[in-house]
């Protein structure tokens, strides 16, 4: 049992009891909608995992749904359709859709594509968090930790520790530092990046801090 949450949005009350049937037997938790003014309702609610969501509907269509989704909504979403030409499918993927799939089709693909396209999302999800000791930074939503404790950088203090953390093996230059987050080379007088680095630790606290280790003469890495 997985777990995931699916929204189901569809006008056509037997195939969207039928998919909800099918869907729940697989472990998913499913939330029916019979139009987009209904499924935006459910996305208010609920959260939401994937969503399938068909193409003509009364009152709101799946693309301008999927269009509103996409302000605020990042989870795969996949296309109902009748319409099977290729131009359609390819209108679809440029309104918002990670797939397509055309009536009438078989539970057994829908529910493959569907556990594909969550894989890539959490494949996705795990790239997005990067973990050292007890810090932690999701690069997505620009939230860091430090013990548990939540910790809020300035732009700069967020992008030292993210390349500091994706390059934790090595020792990272002050040189490269400066090209990297600041654009220019270091003139050997500038203190920007000692004092960036300085408030950083402060804000990591004692154990979060101490695992940035000063490399003398040549820059910075990260140590446990």
């Amino acid at each position: 049992m997985n777990g995931d949450r699916i929204l189901l949005v569809e006008d056509d009350k037997e195939i969207r009891e039928g998919v909800e049937i099918f869907l729940k037997s697989q472990g998913y938790a499913v939330f029916q909608a019979a139009d987009g003014v209904e499924g935006l309702k459910v996305l208010e609610e609920r959260e939401i995992d994937l969503a399938i969501v068909d193409v003509m509907m009364p009152r709101m269509d799946g693309i301008t749904m999927t269009a509103k989704l996409r302000e605020k909504y990042d989870f795969p979403v996949i296309f109902l359709s009748a319409k099977s030409e290729e131009v359609d499918k390819i209108l679809g993927l440029n309104m918002g859709a990670d797939d397509y799939m055309v009536k009438p089709f078989g539970v057994l693909e829908l529910s493959a594509r569907i556990r594909s396209l969550l894989r890539r999302t959490k494949r996705e999800e795990d790239r997005d968090v990067l973990f050292y000791q007890d810090i932690q930074v999701n690069r997505k939503t620009r939230e860091v930790s430090s013990g548990g404790r939540l910790v809020e950088l300035t732009l700069k203090e967020f992008e030292l520790l993210v390349y500091l953390l994706e390059n934790q093996s090595r020792v990272v230059t002050r040189d490269e530092l400066l090209n990297r987050i600041w654009g220019y080379e270091y003139d050997g007088e500038t203190r920007t990046l000692d004092m960036h680095i300085r408030t950083l630790r402060q804000k990591l606290g004692e154990e979060g801090g101490a695992c940035i280790k000063t490399v003398r003469g040549v820059g910075y890495r990260m140590v446990r």
